[in-house]
């Protein structure tokens, strides 16, 4: 269970986050929706600690993660690993290399100084860039890859530290819609296969509508909507985007099903 108590963060004289309080539990899929500036990147990066609160808690499983320091910091960032939108993947190192990074929490600095990483960390990467149909991938180099590619590599690095939380930060801005769906799939499949929690900052209604299980709608820092996807009425939508709401609203999908998501693999080792 993730809870977060009275969270703020303000630069300067701006609260970009604003006294907000959630409570989501373990294996949700949550979207965060709102328009540009709304808070919903400070938020996450807050739960993951690359940014502090200025005030208010974070707790999970009944851990205060806001007084975490350290060593412990550094293992909580990894059990609540982040997405970005521009991928944060190292392009001049090969695929595998990438996704082995996330095991840097569990392995010493000199492994991956040397790349001497150990057969479990190299089976655990493998398996994840397999999930998402990339393991043939493995020996490129990452920036001659696709938009989607990338950010496929992003989540198997993602899913190679073992989080209990995902953290994506509008991993499909900067996709065409092929790839957008690649990509939502792939966030659905960690989140129904393994029962991994996901956040998800989401631009477009409707593919929140389309993945999410519950929709937390932010507006000026502040949670403004928090509900089923099915009550994000189109008057909720305009008190959430303004005079944006027409361009975030297109015609409804049907939610993929699990199974049609992403081919079945071997489950993670």
């Amino acid at each position: 269970m993730l809870v977060i108590e009275g969270l703020t963060r303000r630069f300067g004289d701006k609260e970009a986050v604003s006294n907000v309080d959630l409570q989501i539990g373990a294996g949700a899929f949550v979207g965060v929706i709102g328009r540009s500036g709304a808070g919903k990147s400070t938020l996450l990066r807050m739960i993951n600690r690359l940014q502090d609160p200025s005030s208010g808690r974070i707790l999970h499983d009944g851990r205060d993660v806001t007084a975490l320091k350290g060593r412990a910091l550094r293992a909580w960032r990894a059990e609540a690993a982040m997405i970005f939108q521009q991928f944060n993947l190292v392009g001049r190192l090969d695929v595998l290399t990438n996704v082995l990074m996330g095991r840097l929490a569990t392995a010493p600095a000199w492994r991956a100084l040397t790349k001497s990483w150990s057969a479990e960390d190299r089976a655990i990467a493998l398996s994840a860039l397999d999930q998402f149909d990339i393991a043939p991938l493995a020996a490129q180099r990452a920036d001659s890859l696709s938009g989607g590619q990338q950010q496929r590599v992003a989540i198997a690095r993602a899913l190679a530290q073992e989080p209990a939380l995902i953290l994506a930060d509008e991993p499909i801005a900067s996709l065409d819609p092929r790839n957008t769906k690649i990509v939502m799939d792939a966030l659905l499949r960690i989140n129904k296969h393994f029962g991994i929690t996901v956040l998800c900052n989401l631009h477009s209604l409707d593919l929140a509508r389309t993945y999410c299980d519950r929709l937390v709608g932010m507006a000026q820092g502040r949670v403004v909507f928090d509900g089923a996807p099915a009550a994000l009425t189109e008057q909720v939508a305009h008190d959430l985007y303004g005079l944006e709401a027409g361009e975030v609203m297109d015609l409804p999908a049907a939610k993929p099903a699990f199974g049609d998501a992403i081919p079945q693999a071997a489950a993670l080792a």
